[in-house]
């Protein structure tokens, strides 16, 4: 990708992380809220026992909250890591272990970001997955994620997974929908994403969602 499209993600990048920082506390608490709605009644949520979540920064969606909910339901749980600080040997890209059970299991990662604290015998392959839930900063009607630029999803669910992908579906406020996206040939599209206003399928291997 050349640096003109660069440049215009970083400028969208900034208005769309200022449109989601805005909402009200009563507004994030409304559509966390309706996003789980949607989730609980989603057919690949509902088929799903390995299911990776993320805890919100920044005026992400919110649904760590929910994580006992999810529990509940028998999914079994993971949060992802940072590699490069824990294995700085290799391509920089997440790690993914259990929701801990306990707040003394977290520790602060250098993006000032909760994370479970490392044990190597905990992590899975990202393959082994069924379903992931990512935080976006921007999405498009295509498929196309915007993320904070860093690209550990993409690095993370791109070709190194060879033999199986997780569906990937974004979790955002409707106001973080853009048509101004310039996906790069490296990004790895979203099968769907899920707002308060409900779930929108991407690709054909995710059934029973209206485009």
């Amino acid at each position: 990708m050349n640096k003109a499209p660069r440049s215009m993600n970083k400028a969208l990048r900034t208005q769309l992380r200022r449109r989601r920082r805005e909402l009200t506390a009563a507004e994030q608490q409304a559509h966390a809220r309706a996003v789980m709605s949607h989730l609980l009644t989603f057919t690949p949520f509902r088929s799903a026992s390995r299911i990776a979540l993320y805890l919100a920064a920044d005026g992400e969606v919110d649904l760590g909250q929910f994580s006992q909910i999810l529990r509940s339901r028998g999914k079994n749980i993971y949060l992802p890591l940072i590699s490069d600080a824990l294995r700085p040997w290799e391509p920089m890209r997440l790690l993914f272990q259990p929701y801990p059970d306990s707040e003394s299991d977290f520790v602060i990662n250098r993006f000032m970001i909760r994370e479970p604290g490392y044990d190597p015998a905990l992590c899975i392959n990202p393959a082994m997955l069924d379903l992931v839930l990512l935080p976006l900063v921007g999405f498009s009607r295509e498929g196309a994620r915007l993320g904070m630029g860093k690209g550990y999803y993409d690095r993370t669910m791109g070709s190194r997974l060879r033999w199986r992908r997780p569906v990937l579906v974004g979790i955002a406020h409707a106001c973080q929908e853009t048509d101004l996206l310039m996906p790069a040939s490296w990004d790895v599209p979203l099968d769907a994403v899920i707002t308060e206003s409900g779930a929108i399928r991407f690709r054909n291997q995710v059934p029973g969602l209206p485009r």
